[in-house]
């Protein structure tokens, strides 16, 4: 199971949003490129790049994206604001081994198709439900697809994965609610499914790596929170599995 160190930009900033509220975010004392690079030192295979910024239409953090990608020295997933295959393009050929379409998803199903046949293992689609039905546009509008319903759509594309967040359980001290919810979801597929959000301690990390069709796990407030350190979560999602017991 791959970690994926979530390293949110707005501003120039590296934050969290509590509940999707821009206005009010968790800001960390250390800036995106300090944050990536003291992943990359701590053995991070990918990160997770996200442009808040370019989410709610409020400019972009492009130019500090590109400075991580060429910098890190892993590779990286980028999201926020991909809505058009020229975006897309942009981003792969600045160096991104993936990019995450999410509300475009919802809006444009037909740009996901043209995507994922273009850049085929290198698109992945955010999921993210409330109430047991997909959001888009930041967590601001409600669709009628429940997440398996919208998933279903695309499962003859070729598609890196599926991004899949729990909203009702995201800053909640209930993961295994959230991972009633994401294993629902990676069951009904044959895509991989990354989990996102339900990640608060290393017991959760150790939970996820043992469910089916879970190829990674995104992890940004316990992360950088200090509830472990990226050593140790790479540790528990790559250590071998318990043997089991031969029948008596």
């Amino acid at each position: 199971m791959i970690i994926y160190p979530d390293i949110e930009l707005q501003g120039g900033r590296c934050v969290n949003l509590i509940r999707g509220h821009r206005d009010d975010p968790v800001v960390y004392d250390m800036s995106p490129l300090e944050a990536a690079m003291d992943c990359a030192a701590q053995g991070a295979e990918w990160l997770h790049l996200v442009d808040l910024d370019a989410v709610f239409d409020e400019g972009d953090n492009r130019d500090l994206i590109v400075e991580i990608i060429r910098r890190a020295g892993t590779s990286a997933q980028v999201a926020g604001g991909i809505r058009t295959i020229d975006t897309l393009r942009s981003w792969i050929e600045a160096g991104a081994g993936r990019v995450v379409i999410a509300t475009a998803a919802v809006k444009d199903p037909h740009f996901v198709k043209a995507a994922a046949t273009a850049y085929p293992g290198q698109v992945v689609i955010s999921i993210d439900a409330r109430d047991g039905k997909v959001v888009s546009d930041g967590w601001r509008e409600t669709t009628i697809f429940s997440p398996v319903e919208f998933a279903q759509q695309f499962r003859d594309l070729p598609l890196a994965g599926f991004i899949y967040t729990d909203i009702d359980c995201y800053d909640d001290e209930a993961p295994e609610a959230s991972l009633a919810q994401t294993t629902e979801l990676a069951s009904k597929v044959q895509i991989p499914v990354i989990a996102s959000g339900v990640v608060k301690s290393l017991d959760d990390l150790s939970s996820l790596r043992y469910l089916p069709n879970i190829s990674g796990a995104i992890t940004g407030r316990a992360l950088f929170g200090g509830a472990f350190t990226l050593t140790e979560a790479i540790h528990v999602a790559t250590e071998p599995a318990l043997p089991t017991a031969l029948p008596m």
